[in-house]
């Protein structure tokens, strides 16, 4: 399955429409089923593309809870801390993301919602991190 970029896209007004119709339809799928992982990445998704970025991240937040060793999810939580501002956050879920085995090196570069991480000082104790990984020990 290709990645797709957590960063909020602009939608035309069928496809708000649409997306505010599944949005209803996943949060009542997770009230009957609080724990269903499925319905709650795609809520987080679906609450990322309206642009309802604290909703994301309280999603996230139970994936995370949910899915305690998911490198994905902790990547997920990251990309949701930088849209609202926490970069401190972000970087700690992100340096998790990779503790538990995130390793798409590229996709951390080039994914937008980061960009607020990329700018903060902090960030280069993480690429500091990855490089680490990256370079073989003898």
């Amino acid at each position: 399955m290709a990645k797709k970029s957590r960063t909020r896209k602009r939608l035309s007004r069928q496809q708000v429409r649409d997306l505010e119709i599944e949005i209803g339809f996943l949060e009542g799928v997770i009230a009957r089923d609080p724990s269903y992982v499925d319905a709650l990445k795609l809520l987080s998704d679906d609450y990322l593309l309206q642009g309802s970025f604290e909703l994301g991240l309280g999603i996230d937040e139970r994936l995370v809870q949910l899915l305690a060793d998911d490198p994905e999810a902790y990547f997920n939580l990251a990309c949701s801390y930088s849209l609202t501002g926490q970069t401190r956050a972000a970087l700690d879920a992100l340096s998790l993301a990779i503790d538990y085995g995130y390793t798409d090196w590229k996709w951390i570069a080039r994914e937008t919602s980061l960009e607020n991480l990329r700018q903060a000082p902090c960030y280069q104790q993480l690429l500091a991190k990855i490089q680490a990984i990256l370079t073989p020990s003898y």
